[in-house]
């Protein structure tokens, strides 16, 4: 079997050493290195790939728990896996914390004054600790009589954009790729993101709004774990292809049923429960890591005009 060693640093040195590393810690798995290539300087990061050959298809994971070890102490993100089938067909994407940089429902609370409250509940829940569901009809229930003005401001005043998340976007819709965005969050601020940043469609829940004040309470049913991983499946389905090829990203405890079902699961700034069980990790680098995982040079990522309206 052929695997591929994608490295992504911000320092050349670190990249390098790091590459001597994981080289060395796959040679007790008669690795064999059939080539090596610098999929380039990035805007802020530096990517390579080193190319192996092992016996068997089952010697995968221990690659993958060789290398982590190997690289643990440094800061470099990396993924092990086949050569083959490494450009995926369909990106499905969490939204807080990982496409943009907040939890909203935790910033829209600060215009309620219970951010404190909120943001503990929220952290719990996205740690695995109690129920999605339920903390989130318990996190809505203290927003009961919020103007709806807040949204747009809050939207507006809060909601940033990772480093990195346009340009992944952009250059996998330009490559013919279906990204899908998919949150626990709500539908106003989900379709503001997904334009933002050229996502073909997006899903969330839905507040229920009295007049002009929200009341409260959640559209059901709940988007949460599960209809994550449905929403992978469907969207596989209505491309016409498997799971398996799809790579999906997020970084909380129900981000993680679609994460180990996609081709390549990617933990990003993740809670332990999740970074545990991801294919790969991003803690180090910008959102265009995953290009560089799936073999995208930098020569071919998106520049900023080439928006793509297909």
């Amino acid at each position: 079997m052929h695997l591929a060693l994608t490295l992504v640093a911000p320092d050349p040195k670190t990249i390098f050493a790091a590459q001597e590393r994981a080289e060395s810690a796959l040679q007790p798995l008669s690795a064999q290195v059939a080539g090596r290539r610098v999929l380039g300087p990035g805007a802020l990061d530096i990517a390579l790939e080193v190319f192996t050959t092992l016996g068997a298809e089952e010697v995968l994971t221990a690659a993958r728990a060789a290398v982590n070890a190997a690289l643990a102490p440094m800061p470099v993100d990396f993924a092990v896996q086949p050569a083959e089938g490494r450009r995926k067909a369909l990106f499905i994407a969490d939204m807080d914390s990982t496409i943009i940089g907040c939890e909203c429902l935790d910033e829209l609370a600060d215009f309620a004054g219970v951010k404190d409250a909120v943001a503990a509940i929220t952290e719990r829940a996205m740690r695995g600790e109690i129920g999605f569901e339920g903390a989130l009809r318990e996190r809505v229930g203290m927003l009961k009589g919020l103007n709806n003005t807040a949204l747009q401001q809050c939207y507006d005043e809060r909601v940033k954009l990772n480093p990195g998340a346009f340009t992944l976007v952009q250059t996998l819709r330009h490559h013919g790729v279906r990204c899908v965005l998919v949150s626990g969050g709500f539908t106003f601020f989900t379709g503001r993101v997904a334009a933002a940043c050229g996502f073909h469609a997006d899903r969330a829940n839905r507040f229920v709004e009295e007049g002009d004040h929200l009341a409260g309470a959640v559209h059901e049913p709940i988007l949460g774990r599960e209809a994550k991983l449905a929403a992978l499946r469907e969207e596989a389905a209505r491309l016409g292809v498997q799971p398996s090829s799809a790579i999906a990203i997020g970084d909380g405890a129900n981000d993680l049923a679609m994460i180990e079902e996609a081709g390549l699961g990617v933990a990003y700034r993740a809670k332990p429960v999740v970074a545990a069980q991801a294919d790969c990790r991003v803690d180090h680098a910008d959102l265009t890591a995953l290009l560089y995982f799936q073999g995208y040079a930098a020569e071919e990522f998106a520049q900023p005009f080439e928006l793509t309206g297909d």
